[in-house]
């Protein structure tokens, strides 16, 4: 008798109800822990096999209360989505306990036949009750809870059916997240209303921050992958990543770009067959393509960076020599007195006036003044890897820099080209046209001061430093010619050819990002924009080449009229009347001539120091940077040529 009450007792335990002889004892401000017990009048022996029942009687409460709980959707949707899969293991749980139940109105069930048939479940429920009890502590949603089934379903190895349920239960968490997965890889949206996809969208980052931010962070940090990633999703999570950028990129262009989607496409499911990895793959290399078609061809992006190397790099310098005449007068006041829109006016009547307004890019280009010289420029960038950084203090600003150590050129880059041409990347090509164009304004000044000589060369020099003067001129043009053509023949054009190749047979927009990146770093690299030690060399040299183009005139001038005083003393021989002045005007003749002789010697022992300087530190470095092989050839070879 009494065992048919506990049998009684027990069906409704199985079920979450209290009985006769067996009560539920709770926890107090624990919700996951609950207990059964029977009552201590029972037979020992019925008591005991009770309690080896009631392990599974508490993993069906704390499931039930589970589902229950879990089943609002602010849990998630992944949770939402576990709770409609264990409702429907619990049915069938259900059903086994109302068979039991009819068996034991039959009179066919003892207690031995109850513990026999629930046996089997008992497995099953405890481990499904581990994972609940886990997500419960935790408060897991999204990735975690699937993370945490898949990590307790390859636990269970040796227990196959237990193992089967798990994986079963997996499957059905994920659905809700490949649905998001899904959208993401083949319309790049974010469907995620409950913050469980493991890539997050920064919403305050816009893409017109591309033209402004050096940083770049919109397309870096607009979309980023998080810390919770589904383990099976690890490996290609870039990937992912990477496909709903592009197709963003192109909603952002206006075209509403979809990934076709056949039946064989459609992530319902994960598995062994690892179809869904296919299915990432191929959106990949679709939103790849697209995208890279649409900024090559549609944008133009390879006439857009040779039009920028027509300008920032002096490719097609025509317009810039009209610029530097009409706007000298401009750009030799203080960097702060000049008027950026008369270099505008003047920058535009150059671009007008010559072979650059056939270009319809020349639109455009825009021309800006720092606040400092390259040299400070360089070293306020924080991504370069300038040698030997801790010694920035020793790259002094002149004292007074004028519009030509500040002036610059600009691009206005249109969205998308901005993902590849960005604040950082116009920066950088921005540094390198500064240096080239305060090159060429050197080697201007050089050539003027070599034409006053060769205007003077009739003339009769005969007692004049004329000759030793336009020595040093050529030997100064031939080293600003030779660092020109270096800086030129030898790094950007080569490594721009070399760019140019690799943009041509790039498979995705990162890797046309990745080429241009490294082609700006290596010419400012090569441009030894990098190397602080030799570039305040290369700048002292430029500014004793135009102290000396400077005081040119006054050398010659004074030069020119040595030989009249001479002339004068010469003349005063046979007259009475000049004969008293001879000493004086051979003194005036012979001051003059020695204090323009110092001058010119003065001038060359600088500048040979200088150049000579660089011989120790051009092979000391050459070992490293095998470049300035090339340069050690082009400009010492000039020194020695003098």
């Amino acid at each position: 008798m009494l065992e048919l009450i506990l049998i009684d007792d027990l069906l409704f335990a199985l079920v979450g109800i209290e009985g006769r002889y067996i009560s539920i004892k709770r926890v107090h401000g624990k919700a996951d822990v609950v207990s059964f017990q029977v009552d201590a009048s029972m037979d020992l022996a019925l008591q005991e096999f009770a309690k080896r029942i009631f392990p599974l009687c508490e993993s069906y409460l704390l499931i039930d209360e589970f589902v229950e709980s879990r089943s609002q959707f602010k849990h998630g949707l992944v949770n939402h989505a576990f709770a409609a899969a264990l409702r429907a293991f619990l049915l069938d749980y259900q059903a086994m306990v109302a068979q039991l139940e009819h068996q034991f109105r039959l009179r066919r069930l003892s207690i031995q036949g109850l513990w026999f048939y629930c046996q089997p479940m008992t497995g099953s429920m405890q481990a499904l009750s581990t994972v609940i009890r886990k997500v419960s502590a935790n408060n897991y949603a999204g990735s975690a809870v699937l993370n945490l089934l898949q990590s307790q379903a390859k636990a269970m190895a040796g227990d196959s059916a237990v193992r089967s349920l798990l994986e079963k239960m997996t499957h059905s968490a994920s659905n809700a997240y490949l649905s998001i997965l899904e959208r993401w890889i083949y319309e790049g949206v974010i469907d995620d209303p409950y913050d469980e996809f493991f890539i997050a969208e920064n919403k305050s980052l816009q893409k017109e921050s591309l033209t402004q931010d050096y940083d770049a962070k919109y397309w870096r940090q607009r979309y980023s992958l998080k810390k919770d990633i589904p383990s099976f999703l690890a490996n290609i999570a870039g990937t992912i990543l990477t496909t709903g950028k592009y197709l963003n990129v192109m909603r952002e262009c206006g075209y509403n770009v979809q990934v076709p989607v056949s039946e064989n496409s459609k992530l319902m499911t994960f598995g062994s067959n690892h179809q869904y990895l296919e299915c990432v793959k191929a959106a990949y290399e679709f939103a790849s393509g697209e995208l890279l078609s649409l900024i090559k061809e549609k944008y133009d992006l390879i006439g857009k960076l040779r039009s920028i190397k027509h300008y920032l790099l002096l490719d097609q310098g025509d317009f810039l020599v009209h610029f530097m005449d009409i706007a000298r007068e401009e750009l030799l006041k203080k960097h702060d007195e000049i008027s950026v829109e008369k270099l505008q006016s003047l920058l535009d009547l150059a671009l007008r006036t010559t072979a650059a307004a056939a270009d319809p890019c020349h639109e455009d280009l825009t021309c800006c003044v720092e606040r400092s010289s390259v040299l400070k420029g360089l070293s306020r960038l924080k991504d370069l890897d300038i040698k030997n950084v801790s010694h920035g203090n020793d790259l002094e600003e002149p004292i007074s820099i004028t519009g030509l150590e500040t002036f610059s050129l600009s691009y206005k880059i249109q969205w998308p080209l901005s993902i590849v041409i960005s604040r950082k990347a116009l920066t950088k090509y921005q540094l390198i046209f500064r240096f080239l164009f305060h090159c060429k304004h050197v080697e201007r000044q050089l050539c003027g001061a070599w034409q006053m000589h060769q205007g003077v060369r009739a003339l009769n020099s005969h007692g004049t430093a004329i000759s030793r003067s336009s020595l040093l001129c050529r030997s100064m043009l031939r080293f600003i010619n030779s660092l020109l053509h270096y800086l030129t023949f030898e790094v950007l054009e080569p490594n721009w050819h070399v760019m140019h190749g690799r943009l041509q047979t790039a498979k995705s927009i990162d890797e046309v990002i990745q080429h241009h990146d490294f082609f700006l770093d290596k010419c400012l690299k090569e441009c030894l924009l990098l190397l602080p030690e030799l570039i305040k060399k290369v700048e002292k040299l430029k500014s004793l080449c135009l102290q000396y183009a400077a005081a040119t005139q006054w050398l010659i001038s004074l030069s020119i009229d040595i030989p009249k005083l001479d002339e004068q003393s010469d003349g005063s021989v046979g007259s009475g009347k000049l004969k008293s002045k001879n000493p004086s005007q051979v003194q005036k003749v012979m001051t003059r001539n020695s204090a323009v002789t110092d001058s010119i010697l003065k001038f060359e022992r600088e500048f040979n120091a200088e150049l000579q300087s660089l011989r120790p530190i051009l092979s000391s470095s050459s070992q490293a940077e095998p470049y300035l092989t090339h340069l050690a050839q082009w400009i010492l070879g000039a020194g020695n040529g003098q």
